[in-house]
């Protein structure tokens, strides 16, 4: 087993990587949220140990730039010294898999850590959600009510930026740069595009998600 441990406590980082040291799991350390993020850009493990009050970047922020921005599927259980329900809540809805009040026992972090580490990698990380539509940017899978709706490439990618935004609107402009860059096609194209997403986003159902406010842009509704 494979761990990163995420704690501002050298006493604590030595206790508990001495103990899972023992029992064979090779384990590296970051003394706070940013570090923990540099290590996992180009570093691999089976389970993190995240703390929630550190410095610089708190384990609940970093969580969230993990499980959102470098969609990692890594299974993270937080470390908290807090024992209410509404920072249980933010942990979990953050990203995490498991909590431990400190203090706790090194063998029961062990279990767990385990039970995780067996569990394997976070399969709906990446998912983005909104109403009842949903996409996988790593298949560009498609779904609105649990059926498969098939896209083009460039509808994808508008689809893609209106769910990351939605229900906020997003102006033409920021949907021509966000899809091709520098290399922009004409508003028209893009209105033609947006014809024919709509149509297979919301031709076989009895409401219309994608909604344009002329003038202004595209946004999606609930």
């Amino acid at each position: 087993m494979k761990v990163l441990i995420v704690e501002d406590n050298p006493q604590i980082i030595e206790t508990i990587s001495d103990y899972l040291s023992l029992d064979g799991a090779t384990v590296d350390c970051a003394y706070h949220g940013e570090g923990a993020i540099s290590l996992l850009e180009h570093e691999q493990y089976d389970v993190i140990v995240m703390d929630i009050m550190m410095p610089k970047l708190n384990g609940i922020h970093t969580v969230e730039y993990l499980r959102q921005e470098l969609r990692c599927d890594i299974p993270i259980l937080f470390l908290t010294a807090k024992n209410n329900l509404s920072e249980k809540i933010a942990a979990f809805q953050a990203g995490g898999d498991d909590y431990l009040v400190k203090p706790f026992a090194l063998e029961e972090l062990h279990l767990r850590l385990q039970a995780l580490a067996n569990r394997g990698p976070r399969q709906d990380i990446g998912i983005l959600k909104f109403a009842d539509i949903s996409i996988d940017p790593r298949t560009e899978q498609v779904t609105r009510a649990n059926s498969h709706i098939k896209l083009s490439r460039i509808q994808f990618l508008i689809l893609q930026v209106l769910m990351k935004k939605a229900p906020a609107l997003i102006s033409k402009q920021e949907l021509i740069t966000a899809v091709w860059g520098e290399n922009a096609p004409s508003s028209d194209a893009l209105r033609s595009h947006v014809y024919g997403l709509r149509n297979a986003i919301d031709k076989d159902f009895p409401y219309s998600r994608l909604e344009t406010i002329h003038g202004k842009g595209y946004r999606l509704k609930a």
